[in-house]
Order: C-alpha cells, then sequence, then structure tokens
C-alpha cells in the first residue's frame, strides 16, 4: 500500500514507480480530472452492492488522491449514489447485469444496477471511463447471456497451454492454502462483466466429482464469489464407472442419471450457486457416448438434467473429432467433423445444454473460416469459444493481439454464450507477458459489447494499463492493430494455417509437422502445389457445409478470398492469386514482410521509455526483441522448405541467399561438431554445431568493409539445461550471456533456434570473431549461424 501511495505522489516525475503487471487494467493510475464528488451511499448493505462500493473509493483515491467519505444515508452534497434500479427508484429495460450511469444536476453520480451484479458491473465502467475520458452516462447490458471463461488448470498444479505460471487455484490435487490470487482474478473478470470461470482442464482429472473433494471446490468459490463470479467444473464423461463404482457410463442408463443426479446434488449443497459444467467428450482420446453407440444429445442431457434442478447449464464442447484418421484419403478432412457430428442432432439438446462451438472448425489457427456449425444449428442454445491464451499463437512469446480474428467470428454468429480459454498463471503479470493481458481484457469487452472496434478496445486497454500518454497509446496500440497480420505473414498466410510443430508442442517452426499423421491439420504441400481441397466438387465436400450463399463463395478458387485460399483449395505454386501475385510470390514476400514487422515492433518500442514504468518497459522490450529474432527464424524455415518443395526461386533473390551471414559449420571448430539438424528447415542451411566437450569454440575471420557492425548470433536455447557463450573480438569479450529461456523444447529445432543481438561494432577487415560456448545439462551449446549486420 505504501508503494501505492507513492507512486501517486511521484505521479508527475518523469519516470513512473516501477510495476509487475499484477494491477493488469485496474491500476487507477492518477488522472488530470475525476469527478468533483467527495461522498458515497451504497443503498443497501449486501454484499456486492458493498464491493462496489469499496471499489470506487480504492479507484478514486488512486486516481484524484482524495478518500470519498462513506455515508450510510443519501448524501445532500454532490455524491456517487449506488443500488439497484428498484432501489433507486429508477426505471430502465435492463438484462441481466446491466446497469445505468448517469450525472445529476448537482454533479453526482448514480450507478443503478438491474441487479446486484449489475451494480458491480455499473462501478468499474465508471471508473474506467474516469480513467479513459470518456463521457459518464449510458445504460448498458451484456450482449451474450453466459459469458464465462475456462481455464485449463490441473489440479497438481501445472496449466495446460498456459504460459503465466502454475495454477492459481490448485497445487498438488487440492486447492491452493493461499488463494488471494483467484480472488484478485475474479476481480479482473468482474470488471468485465465476465460471470463464470471454470477452474480445471477441459481434460478433466475425474477426481473433481470426488465427494472428498467438494471442500476444494468449495474454497475456491469462496474466493471468487465476493466479485460476483461463480465457479464451475469441467468433468469427465467416465466418471460415474471410475470414481463412482458403477459398471457403466452409459447415459441412457437409469443408474448412470441417478449418479450424475446425486454427484451434483452433493456439489450444490456445498456450493449453491456453482455455475454449472464443462464436458469434452469423444474428443482426443476422452471417453464419451460413442463407447455406448449413443449421441452427443444424449450425453450433454444425463448431465444437463442432472444440474437443471440447481439452475446450473452445461457447456458441452462441440471439438469433436477422429485424430486417427487416414492422411491417404482424400476425403477425409478434419474441418468437417463438428457440423457432421453436431447437425443431425439439432433440437435434441436440453435448453440448459448448451453446445460449446470453437470460432473455426480446426483448433484455434491463426486465420480459418467461422465454424459452419453456428449456422446449422437453429434449435440449440449455442457459446461461440475463443482461445485467450495464445497456444498457436507465439504461446505469449510473441505479440499477437487477437481481437480483430474475434470479431469476424462475433460478427458472423448468433450465440447466446461466449467462453474464452484464458488459463491466467501465478505469474505477476497473470500470462507470462504485460502484452498478452489485453487478449484477456479484449475477450471481456467482446463478450459484453461486440459492437466494439478492434481500434477502440486496443486504445482503452493501452490507457488504462499503461496510460494516456500520446505517444505510449500511439505506439502500442498501433503495435496491437499490427501484430495479427504480421504473425499471420510469418507463420501460416493464405489460410495454411499456422505451420507449426502440430504433433509436439505447438510453438516452433515444423513446416511437415501437420502432413502424413492423422490429426487433421493437413496442408497438403508438394512439389506441385499447396493447399487443401475442401469443395464439393473434387474435394471433401467441406465448403458445402455452409449456407449456399456462402459455400458459393468458398467453393470456387476465383471467389475464394486469398486469406483463405489454401485452406479450401489446392492449387499450383504458379496460380495467380487475386491480389495479381501466384501463390509462391506472396508465400515469399508475406513471410518477408512479417519479419519486418516484427523487426519494427521492436525498434519503434524506444519511443515509450520513460513515459510507463521501466520494469515494463524493459519487459516488453526483450520479449519484442525476441519475437524479431524469432520471426527470421520463421521466415526463413518456410521460405527455405517451399524454395525446396516448388523449386521456383523468390523473384527478388532472397530465399536461400542471406549477405552477412556465416555458418557455423563452415568456421573453424574447436571441439565443435557439424550436425544434422530435423526438421531441416529449422537451422540455416540445415545444420548446426554441437558441443560435446567441457568448452568449445567457433570462429572466422571479418572480410567486409570497415564500420560499426551488429553481430546476430543465432543459437540453440534448450530447456535441460543453461549452456554459457562468449563473443570476444580479437580476444577482447564483447558479451556473454547464459541460455536459460524456457521454450518448450529439449532438442535443436524450430522451437529452440534463438538470438541474441550485439551492437554497436567498430569491425575492421581481419577482425576475428570467437564464439565459445560450455555445454550444461541436456543442453550443448549449439549454434547455427552469426550474421553481420550494418
Amino acid at each position: 500500500m505504501l508503494h501505492r501511495y507513492l507512486c501517486l505522489f511521484l505521479a508527475l516525475a518523469p519516470v513512473a514507480c516501477a510495476e509487475t503487471g499484477r494491477d493488469a487494467w485496474l491500476r487507477y493510475a492518477p488522472v488530470e480530472h475525476a469527478p468533483n464528488v467527495t461522498a458515497i451511499h451504497a443503498a443497501s448493505a449486501r454484499p456486492l452492492i458493498l464491493q462496489a462500493r469499496d471499489e470506487i473509493v480504492r479507484g478514486f483515491r488512486g486516481m484524484s488522491g482524495h478518500t470519498l467519505r462513506i455515508e450510510s444515508a443519501a448524501p445532500k452534497e454532490p455524491a456517487i449514489v449506488l443500488g439497484t434500479l428498484e432501489e433507486l427508484h429508477l426505471q430502465a429495460n435492463l438484462k441481466p447485469g446491466g446497469f445505468w450511469l448517469k450525472t445529476n444536476g448537482d454533479g453526482g453520480i448514480t450507478v443503478a444496477g438491474q441487479d446486484d451484479r449489475g451494480v458491480l458491473h455499473g462501478a468499474f465502467a465508471l471508473l474506467r471511463k474516469i480513467a479513459t475520458g470518456e463521457g459518464i452516462d449510458g445504460q448498458e447490458s451484456p450482449a451474450f447471456t453466459w459469458r464465462w471463461t475456462n481455464e485449463w488448470d490441473n489440479l497438481d498444479g501445472t496449466i495446460e497451454r498456459g504460459y503465466g505460471g502454475r495454477s492459481i487455484f490448485w497445487e498438488n490435487g487440492k486447492a491452493r492454502q493461499d488463494l488471494t490470487r483467484s480472488g484478485e482474478y475474479a476481480r479482473l473478470l468482474a470488471s468485465m462483466g465476465i460471470d463464470a470461470c471454470a477452474i480445471n482442464n477441459v481434460n478433466a482429472n475425474p477426481r473433481i466429482l470426488a465427494p472428498d473433494f467438494i471442500p476444494e471446490i468449495r474454497r475456491v468459490a469462496d474466493a471468487m464469489r465476493p466479485w460476483g463470479v461463480q465457479v464451475a467444473i469441467s468433468v469427465d464423461f467416465g466418471s460415474p464407472k471410475s470414481i463412482g463404482g458403477l459398471a457403466t457410463f452409459d447415459p441412457l442408463d437409469p443408474a448412470v442419471a441417478k449418479w450424475w443426479a446425486e454427484a451434483a446434488d452433493r456439489l450444490y449443497a456445498a456450493v449453491p450457486d456453482l455455475a454449472g459444467f464443462v464436458l469434452k467428450a469423444d474428443s482426443e482420446g476422452r471417453v464419451g457416448p460413442s463407447a455406448y453407440n449413443r449421441t452427443h444429445a444424449d450425453a450433454a442431457n444425463v448431465v444437463a438434467r442432472a444440474l437443471r434442478p440447481h439452475q446450473g447449464v452445461l457447456f458441452y464442447r462441440g471439438f469433436v473429432y477422429d485424430h486417427h484418421m487416414d492422411w491417404n484419403n482424400p476425403k477425409n478432412d478434419r474441418a468437417r467433423a463438428a457440423y457432421d457430428n453436431f447437425k443431425p442432432l439439432d433440437g435434441q439438446f436440453d435448453s440448459n445444454a448448451i453446445v460449446q462451438i470453437k470460432n473455426g472448425p480446426i483448433d484455434f489457427q491463426v486465420r480459418e473460416p467461422v465454424s459452419p456449425l453456428f449456422s446449422a444449428l437453429t434449435k440449440t442454445n449455442e457459446s461461440l469459444e475463443l482461445q485467450i491464451t495464445q497456444e498457436y499463437g507465439g504461446q505469449n512469446r510473441h505479440v499477437l493481439y487477437l481481437v480483430p480474428q474475434w470479431r469476424e467470428a462475433v460478427d458472423s454468429v448468433h450465440a447466446a454464450g461466449i467462453a474464452g480459454v484464458s488459463n491466467a498463471g501465478l505469474d505477476e503479470n497473470w500470462f507470462g507477458s504485460d502484452l498478452s493481458q489485453v487478449n484477456l481484457y479484449g475477450f471481456g469487452r467482446l463478450a459484453w459489447n461486440p459492437e466494439l472496434t478492434g481500434r477502440q478496445i486496443a486504445e482503452e486497454w493501452t490507457r488504462l494499463t499503461f496510460g494516456t500518454e500520446p505517444a505510449v497509446v500511439r505506439t502500442v496500440s498501433s503495435m496491437l492493430l499490427q501484430s495479427w497480420r504480421a504473425y499471420e505473414d510469418y507463420t501460416g498466410p493464405l489460410g495454411l494455417q499456422t505451420l507449426t510443430d502440430i504433433v509436439g508442442n505447438h510453438y516452433g517452426v515444423a513446416v511437415e509437422a501437420s502432413e502424413r499423421n492423422g490429426w487433421g491439420q493437413w496442408h497438403k504441400a508438394d512439389a506441385q502445389g499447396v493447399g487443401m481441397d475442401r469443395t464439393v466438387a473434387t474435394g471433401t465436400g467441406y465448403a458445402g457445409q455452409y449456407p449456399p450463399e456462402i459455400a458459393k463463395v468458398y467453393e470456387k478458387v476465383e471467389t475464394c478470398p486469398d486469406d483463405l485460399l489454401l485452406f479450401f483449395h489446392h492449387v499450383p505454386y504458379t496460380h495467380v492469386l487475386q491480389s495479381g501475385k501466384t501463390v509462391i510470390q506472396t508465400l515469399y514476400d508475406d513471410h518477408y514482410r512479417g519479419a519486418a514487422a516484427a523487426e519494427r515492433f521492436a525498434a519503434e518500442w524506444p519511443a515509450v521509455r520513460g513515459k510507463i514504468d521501466e520494469r515494463r518497459y524493459e519487459e516488453i522490450r526483450a520479449q519484442l526483441e525476441y519475437q524479431a529474432g524469432r520471426a527470421i527464424v520463421w521466415r526463413d524455415a518456410v521460405n527455405d522448405w517451399f524454395l525446396r518443395a516448388s523449386g521456383i526461386p523468390d523473384a527478388q533473390d532472397r530465399v536461400g541467399k542471406h549477405p552477412g551471414r556465416v555458418e557455423a559449420e563452415s568456421m573453424k571448430l574447436e571441439g565443435y561438431t557439424a550436425i544434422d539438424v530435423t526438421p531441416w528447415e529449422a537451422a540455416s542451411g540445415g545444420k548446426a554445431i554441437s558441443c560435446a566437450a567441457a568448452k568449445c569454440s567457433a570462429s572466422f575471420r571479418y572480410s567486409g568493409e570497415p564500420g560499426w557492425r551488429a553481430l546476430a548470433v543465432e543459437y540453440y536455447d534448450q530447456n535441460n539445461g543453461a549452456a554459457r557463450f562468449r563473443v570476444a573480438v580479437n580476444g577482447q569479450t564483447v558479451d556473454e550471456w547464459i541460455a536459460a529461456d524456457h521454450v518448450p523444447s529439449r532438442k535443436i529445432d524450430g522451437s529452440t533456434s534463438t538470438r541474441r543481438t550485439i551492437p554497436g561494432l567498430a569491425l575492421r577487415p581481419g577482425d576475428e570473431i570467437r564464439i565459445e560456448g560450455i555445454p550444461d545439462g541436456g543442453e550443448s551449446a549449439a549454434l547455427d549461424y552469426v550474421e553481420i549486420r550494418n
């Protein structure tokens, strides 16, 4: 608290106080103009109303330096008054959770909610509007009835596809001893109007439903309830058998239905406001109704009926497909799976069973068409599922603002619910990256108001998170708005999807990883062309799952948008796009454009130095420099692969040619040995050098023009050791570092290739440049190349 006050008093200092990112967009930094009110009055003493009152007091103290006086009766002076519409004798057409903010003639402000939760939402909205300088007056109601986050936390404290540390809920098979962060996270969710949070992995541990585990769920619910956020749990469909002692989990067996009902009764007796369940069945190895030749509607309804007496709902994931499909069958298509499984069941799901559908038909790729299942289910409650955590988006190491991508789905569907896979962790900034917070914020804002644009949300979040300095708002929001296209450009443009290690960590580049396996994320690249034929006429027929007016567009090469062409069509590399360029040249150009954008982000970041706190400035600077290096790895790997596959050279003579680059295997080696890298495109020239001795070195002589230069050292930073590197010019040490990053690979591959740039070196012809490596553990101090840059 002392730190917070100190920052307030030093607000006018040239450099802001250091921040951890833990407060996210609820920093309540000082503003120039706050409403001229001196008191606050809550019309009732119910918990959420008092929470709203206290949050406003907290916010005003941070933004104005003044402490509002809490009054037990309505003050006669200008004040903030909070309560429900009924309590304040107001009438408005608001939905549950909605609110009305209005300024009064005396300068006071009324915060009126349709219900208690609406009062809390209104309190947060008032503080947001003050912080951003937006007008206060207005009525708002949420666009989606159900607004949930899904957290893929495991009971042992790990998080599947979580990049922000360990679980804020679980540790060693129980609820964490200290659930402070769970409460803080609920506060963040409440500030955006999120009303429920599923607190365990969709790949659920059956123990979540064990009777002796209920007190652990109750503890988490107690931590989140003060902010009006209900907990939900993900359940395993085989639970009646695996932990219930039954011989079956057949959804049509009366004993199974009875077991689900009793399990729900036990839970609700301990957690009366439990929001409901999330269920993943018959997908990626999870058991489901197919074990008994039953349907997904049968499975959903037996669980939903157990929840109905308690007003609970079931989110039944529509992510169902066969991950052992035959690659050689040209009619097989993972994209068809959701429609094929669920369309015949339309109208058979109970009213509290909601089919949760991913925005695209594959799996949170950098670009996909909107799932056709949304338009196919006309008699079934639907929820749109988005992924906030960047599983295929650089795993929070790359800047990737997802709101513009999500807008395409939000604008196209008419769902009653929306769910975001968030995966917040114990890291101070929740996600391992300050900039990744924007995706949780953006999800919440779209869930409340899908009419907001990507620019509006980006600028609003920037002002709340980093301040209102114009250079900061301009730099951060511009970078965010360019980031999706940039990431798509250097990973997988034209509908190729993200060309990542699909059978492994989903992080590094591995162009062929999606081919010749059952996972179905194929792009069917060969020597003649590239792309998946999903047409009705000659392909899998997927395009025909859309309404006729949309199917007609996707069916023909001539009308299919360039951004999705290779998702729907297999075409020659020489095919000319609507842009006027060939497919192969577009692939080359886009990868260079994307890498240049990532380098530009890093170059533009210094414009905000001194305008935000130094800690977050430095953390983001390091992230952007890392991303710029990774984008080059992607650029070269994908372009080299397609050059080899197509045999068609780059018209601009860049691909496969790297002036200033010295391959490590061509250097003078002492202790190092040359190795082949798998996949080959993950190393420049397909090779790297690896050290099996206690210490190794690689050296060469500079042969360029004299002048100031930068050295870019491309090395491999595996996660099974902490190798040391030292760079010397003519024996003088110019840099040294420890390779101790936490990337998701133990191998020398496209995930571990990392760049270290050493600027400001005065080089002359004949200078010896030497890199020394000291292995550690399983990390072999491997090097790929050194690039000399002007």
